[in-house]
């Protein structure tokens, strides 16, 4: 007994003293992050001529994801920027007299931004050259996202032993239908328009005519859209390029500049002293240059002190529409309803910009924030930008706008609506699971995973989705000032592009979010306005700690990489997991969709 209570008192004290060093250790690191944290918040300064350098092997995106400690802390040049940022820097460069040129840098690593930002992006530069002051490329290895920018700079370098690769679009799609079958895994389903193509990955093994058709389509668009840029750009008809990318696809810097897509071939020291002339510098090593994320918060500090009483709010939607408060990275209808409600009773709002980029979701979701933003309208202007992909419930969504701005690029339209009913009975029966059931009425077991739906069940689910259907095309109809039967052959759940969406009706207008911008403050009648982007992002410290413990863990086991295969069937089951409509109705693009 005696021993027991001395190993007792022993453990005791070890683990009083383990948590008073703990907490030591603990609140000085917490200190020294701190510290690390206030020297992250000085501002850097902006050298007489400098250039500005675009890292474009960095992630663009239209809202930056959730802080990451490692990225505060150490590495904050690492975290996305957004479209909005990068332009604005590029368009406040053309103005700074600090400001000699733009070099897009391309050595850092690949791009993989999406197509309709890197539009917006490309707008900008091109409207920066506008202003007289040069602007650059050099690359060692250039992708054709990657060179759809650098093709408007002045100068196009190419590293000698570097490659110029354009090959053309694709879009591949994988199917389950084999694999489910092989597992005992059923799939029942309901959905009207027979482009709605979300449901193939899981019945079919391929893709379905129809389904290749409007995928043809939009890739033609949107590649017609690269080529028609860079062939205006570079000088280069069309059908060159096109034979370039049919009988090439890769090309060394030689072939590259004889081909005439590259001006020079360089090494970097040879570009540095190309800047070095621009920037009118005699320093031996370097010339004076600021990365455009820094340069970002430069022009954002300079900006605050700019005010107007007239605010513009952009409200940035992006992910997938679900029900309830959601994800952050998911399009909440509950959240946002609110966030909408409050930018209306702000009378200081006095127009809203709803910047979405979303393949949809819920039809019930969708419909909930239609009703926030028709009532909005009422009170203030709604102009909708669409960003790279805003379809079907993100569609459903647009309709709240009084005008609608895509790029030519965008994925839009597939106006649709799904249901998936997944069960799991050859799978458990296989295994000596079996199930029975009471119920008091017929249809009791509709949600359930036990057994597939009888005709009766899926034909009640089909009547459900066709009333929901009817109504996505009577709001289509209300809102774009089209008859029903107008939108019936513009809908099935066909996408469109953004160029191919104006055509039809369903687009009002081809620009970006500084286009629909610019139409808020006229349709508001603003002289002078500011601009407040939503959701607001909380202090600094705040969203440390809210993110610390979950960081803490990926610093203490650190994640090895994973492919970008498995990346997308990951994030295609997170999304999965949260379909919550209460009428299992669905108004959304295929869970992997993705054009490469």
């Amino acid at each position: 007994m005696r021993q027991f209570l001395k190993q007792a008192l022993a453990t005791l004290i070890g683990s009083f003293a383990g948590l008073v060093l703990f907490s030591i250790v603990g609140t000085g690191s917490l200190f020294l992050l701190f510290v690390i944290i206030g020297t992250r918040d000085q501002q850097p300064q902006v050298e007489s001529d400098s250039v500005l350098v675009f890292d474009l092997s960095k992630s663009i995106q239209d809202t930056q994801p959730p802080l990451n400690i490692t990225q505060a802390l150490f590495a904050p040049e690492e975290r996305p920027v957004t479209v909005q940022q990068v332009v604005n820097s590029i368009e406040k460069a053309s103005e700074d007299d600090r400001i000699s040129g733009i070099l897009l840098d391309g050595t850092e690593g690949s791009n993989t931004t999406d197509y309709a930002i890197l539009q917006e992006i490309r707008e900008a530069l091109v409207e920066f050259q506008e202003s007289g002051k040069e602007v650059i490329a050099y690359d060692t290895n250039l992708n054709q996202r990657e060179y759809y920018l650098a093709s408007v700079a002045d100068n196009v370098i190419l590293n000698p032993l570097g490659n110029l690769e354009i090959r053309g679009l694709r879009s591949e799609q994988t199917f389950f239908a084999g694999a489910f079958e092989q597992y005992g895994i059923g799939i029942d389903t309901v959905r009207v328009g027979d482009y709605k193509s979300a449901i193939e990955p899981l019945i079919r093994e391929d893709l379905s005519p129809e389904n290749e058709e409007q995928l043809t389509a939009l890739l033609g668009d949107i590649w017609g859209e690269w080529l028609e840029d860079v062939s205006t750009q570079r000088d280069i008809s069309v059908d060159e390029l096109q034979n370039i990318v049919d009988t090439q696809g890769i090309l060394l810097a030689e072939n590259a500049l004889e081909a005439g897509l590259v001006d020079e071939v360089a090494y970097r020291d040879e570009v540095i002293s190309q800047l070095k002339e621009i920037s009118e510098t005699e320093d031996d090593d370097d010339f004076p240059n600021i990365s455009l994320a820094s340069y970002s918060g430069v022009t954002q500090r300079e900006a605050m002190e700019d005010t107007s009483d007239n605010e513009i709010a952009v409200l940035h939607a992006q992910g997938a529409i679900v029900g309830g408060e959601a994800p952050l990275d998911s399009i909440g209808s509950s959240r946002y309803a609110q966030k909408i409600r409050n930018l209306r009773e702000n009378d200081d709002v006095k127009a809203v910009v709803l910047r979405i980029n979303s393949p949809g979701g819920g039809a019930t979701a969708s419909d909930v924030i239609l009703r926030e933003l028709k009532l909005t309208q009422e009170e203030k202007p709604v102009i909708v930008s669409m960003g790279d992909t805003a379809a079907s419930g993100a569609y459903w969504v647009s309709l709240g706008g009084d005008k609608i701005f895509a790029q030519p690029t965008t994925v839009t339209g597939s106006i649709g609506v799904f249901g998936i009913l997944p069960n799991i009975q050859e799978l458990a029966n296989e295994n000596g699971i079996t199930w029975d059931e009471v119920a008091t009425g017929e249809l009791a077991g509709l949600d359930s995973i036990s057994r597939a739906k009888s005709e009766e069940e899926l034909a009640i689910l089909q009547g459900t989705v066709d009333q929901i259907y009817d109504r996505f095309i009577d709001r289509v109809a209300d809102n774009r000032d089209l008859s029903p039967e107008e939108v019936e052959e513009i809908a099935q759940g066909r996408v469109w592009s953004g160029k191919q969406a104006q055509e039809v009706g369903l687009v009002d207008e081809l620009g970006g979010l500084n286009s629909a911008l610019a139409q808020a403050a006229e349709t508001a009648e603003l002289e002078d306005w500011q601009v407040q982007e939503y959701p607001r992002l909380s202090g600094f410290e705040e969203r440390f700690l809210r993110r610390f413990q979950e960081d803490a863990r990926v610093l203490l086991g650190q994640e090895t990489p994973i492919d970008e295969r498995l990346k997308r069937f990951q994030n295609s089951w997170e999304e999965f997991k949260v379909m919550n409509d209460p009428n299992h109705a669905y108004a959304r693009l295929p869970f992997e969709f993705h054009i490469d």
